[in-house]
């Protein structure tokens, strides 16, 4: 990942992370033996910009041999927390502490976009061995979702983001050249208590270098919004996991 602050502002909110971000469905890293080629039982994985361990819970529970690198102070220490069995180095995408040729399948769950990829390719190249693959994948909201679309439209407009485009498949316009990416988009939902869901909003990036004045000025007025499409105050949240496998 950068070392911008706003990359690295996640570790301010380290545990409201863990606490209330979404994690993944299972058919996501279905998706990723079959595009990828093999099963991750057995497979030596590294999780790039690992964060509180949200992917690496799945992919060690699967039976990799999985090892995170996390750039975070406090995002590593929850990690730790949550996953103490499972071997953590500190580093970024853009610098990889692992031995070249040493990975079969290298994921970055959401955190490839924080990259430098004149640097993060190069790396994710030498650490692959041959026929290993790099995964990456995004987990958006959906947006096809009425409540979800007038909400995205009004974080763009908070942020000043009016004219980026909310259509998930976007996510696959920016995938590094020189690779060939299978894709695969996974929809998925949960429900949440409507204080958990206003909880994910503030770990948001652009939350956390907005400020905690204009934060919760924002979400506020958002919990007497959804108050209304959800007045027993369970959030229903559809989610699209988009999925990009390369083989090396």
């Amino acid at each position: 990942m950068t070392t911008t602050s706003q990359a690295l502002s996640f570790d301010g909110a380290a545990s409201r992370y863990a606490a209330h971000r979404p994690s993944y469905p299972p058919a996501l890293f279905d998706a990723v033996e079959e595009l990828a080629g093999r099963p991750l039982r057995g497979a030596d994985v590294a999780d790039i910009g690992a964060g509180t361990g949200l992917a690496t819970r799945h992919l060690h529970a699967r039976g990799a041999r999985v090892v995170a690198v996390e750039p975070g102070a406090a995002m590593a220490g929850q990690f730790l927390l949550g996953l103490p069995d499972v071997p953590l180095v500190r580093g970024d995408g853009n610098h990889l502490p692992l031995a070249s040729g040493s990975i079969d399948i290298l994921t970055y769950a959401q955190s490839w976009h924080w990259t430098d990829r004149r640097a993060s390719v190069p790396e994710a190249r030498r650490v692959l061995r041959r026929g290993g693959a790099l995964a990456l994948w995004w987990n958006d909201s959906d947006s096809t979702v009425g409540w979800t679309a007038d909400q995205d439209a009004r974080l763009r407009r908070l942020f000043g983001a009016e004219d980026e485009e909310p259509d998930p498949a976007a996510r696959f316009r920016g995938l590094p050249p020189g690779l060939s990416f299978a894709e695969r988009q996974i929809t998925w939902s949960r429900s949440v208590p409507l204080d958990s869901h206003l909880a994910n909003l503030a770990t948001y990036s652009d939350f956390l270098v907005l400020g905690e004045k204009a934060t919760g000025a924002f979400l506020a007025e958002e919990r007497d919004r959804l108050l209304e499409v959800f007045p027993h105050g369970t959030v229903e949240e559809r989610y699209v996991a988009s999925l990009a496998v390369a083989v090396h």
